[in-house]
């Protein structure tokens, strides 16, 4: 945030530097630049500035400019320039000065270029690279509950843990690409939610003596979950948020045995933020990836006790028969194979993805029959003790470190979400990535990879290692734009990613958002 007392003892000094581009400088630590402005534009700047300073916003120097942030870190001098309104051909760009020599690093204007870098690539099995081996295991929690995970990178005994949480729908499967090019470095562990992926009970939780006469042959296909009596182990079994934030704490406990990074797209971002605001000793960092910011629907019976005795059905076994019939017309739907292929579509912006494996494995999961019953919990479950903003809230006053990782095209959290866990949690890094969609981890492994090795590298060397996609650790408070270009299967491809800094107004960049929408139809 600029500082009036600099601003009123402020001087100009120009110089071309060809003869499209004009530089506006201040003499001291505050220290801007304007780029394909004309220089009777800037002379009129000038006047408004030198006339208006008395009123001006601590961020806005010349009328229309908007200003992301300047400091000063020994003799190398860091500006963000957003963009000049009402002005054609402006560009908006970060630039730094050491020695009094100034050096442009991002390009962000709308159809220009921006700085590329070029990252790894995901490792290929066909051409002899070497991948981290993926364990499946079982363990069992409790009496009939055997939760299923993956692991990789067990050898790494050094390395900082990390333990994946899936989004609805899916399970560990849906993590492949971190197991096996993570897990070459780290030690990582990945986790199907009770009642979803693989870890569904392996006994129906109801009794089935009536439901038996009006079944199909030998009762092979009845659907476990629509008896008319709880088996004693699953009388107080309900698929909710508050089941899996305790399934996290007892397998953290149990099975990795020290504090872990936590890594959750969807739901799974939901549920990681929620045990690390309860559990913040069990946690070393926390990502979210597209993190669903709610879950469930009904209230919270040890928050609203009164609110949920209204309900008279809340995700608990036996179903009620009208609950039976409703879940066995809605599973018919969406378990149906072109059901699931179109939600895939939906989700991943670049349709060129191959999701063939992720399409069977689901597949797979939905011919489980304790799947419907289960789906039928986790619609009607309460929501969680804790809301996302609550969690945000614990997470940042137990010095949590988060770090924010959205895929723009997101059709269902879209970014409004992300800029707003930005807004309440302002010094976590976030990255927009474009284009991706709702799985940023499944469809581009590469970028996600290298951010996420990137953050944990700053977070274990107490950020004295500058983040991805900055140049120098104190940069975090600017934005950053730039392009990370990687091979895949011989082609190379690029992405585009944007960094959020710390200093612009969350609502600024939340309205800039909202307006390149309406502007430019995207």
């Amino acid at each position: 945030m600029l500082d009036f007392q600099y601003i009123l003892d402020f001087r100009y000094s120009f110089w071309k530097a060809d003869s499209r581009m004009e530089i506006c400088s201040l003499s001291l630590t505050p220290y801007y630049c304007v780029v394909n402005v004309r220089q009777n534009v800037i002379g009129k700047c000038l006047i408004s500035n030198q006339a208006m300073l008395p009123i001006l916003k601590a961020r806005r120097l010349c009328s229309g400019l908007d200003v992301y942030g300047v400091t000063k870190k020994r003799n190398r001098r860091f500006c963000t320039i957003a963009t000049l309104k009402g002005f054609d051909g402006v560009e908006s760009y970060n630039s730094d000065m050491v020695d009094g020599q100034v050096g442009t690093q991002d390009l962000t204007g709308r159809g220009k270029s921006v700085p590329k870098v070029m990252i790894p690539s995901l490792p290929n099995e066909t051409k002899g690279d070497t991948v981290a081996e993926i364990d499946s295991c079982l363990w069992e929690w409790k009496p009939k509950l055997n939760v299923h995970y993956e692991k990789s990178g067990c050898q790494n005994v050094n390395s900082a843990p990390i333990l994946f949480l899936p989004g609805f729908g899916v399970g560990s499967f849906h993590y492949e690409k971190q197991l096996k090019d993570l897990g070459r470095d780290y030690r990582m562990w990945a986790l199907d939610f009770i009642g979803q992926g693989k870890s569904l009970p392996c006994e129906d939780p109801t009794s089935q003596s009536k439901r038996l006469d009006e079944s199909e042959g030998d009762g092979n296909n009845v659907l476990w979950g629509f008896g008319d009596e709880a088996e004693p182990w699953a009388k107080e079994l309900v698929y909710s948020a508050d089941l899996w934030r305790d399934q996290v704490r007892y397998f953290i406990e149990e099975v990795i045995k020290e504090p872990v990074y936590i890594v959750g797209n969807s739901l799974g971002g939901y549920v990681a933020l929620y045990f690390a605001a309860c559990y913040p000793q069990l946690v070393k960092g926390v990502t979210l990836l597209n993190a669903t910011p709610f879950w469930g629907f009904l209230p919270n019976p040890i928050r609203s006790p009164r609110l949920s005795r209204l309900f008279p059905w809340a995700g608990t076994f036996p179903l009620p028969s009208n609950i039976r019939k409703l879940t066995e017309l809605v599973w018919q739907k969406i378990s149906a194979p072109e059901s699931i292929a179109e939600v895939l579509k939906q989700v991943y912006a670049d349709h060129t993805t191959k999701v063939d494996k992720v399409f069977s494995s689901i597949l797979e999961v939905t011919e489980h029959p304790a799947a419907a019953a289960a789906l039928a919990s986790i619609m009607f479950a309460p929501r969680g003790q804790l809301g996302f903003k609550e969690a945000l809230s614990g997470c940042r006053m137990n010095n949590v470190p988060l770090c924010l990782i959205y895929g723009k095209e997101d059709p269902w959290v879209t970014p409004i979400w992300g800029l707003q866990a930005k807004r309440q949690f302002p010094e976590a890094p976030y990255y927009q990535i474009s284009p991706a969609g709702h799985c940023p981890h499944d469809e581009v492994p590469e970028i996600v990879n290298y951010l996420l090795r990137g953050w944990i590298k700053n977070i274990e060397s107490d950020n004295s290692v500058a983040l991805p996609l900055l140049d120098y650790p104190e940069s975090i408070e600017y934005d950053v734009v730039k392009e990370l270009e990687f091979v895949r299967q011989g082609m190379k491809r690029s992405v585009k990613v944007q960094f959020y800094g710390s200093v612009t107004s969350q609502w600024e960049r939340l309205g800039m958002f909202l307006k390149s929408r309406f502007q430019y139809g995207v």
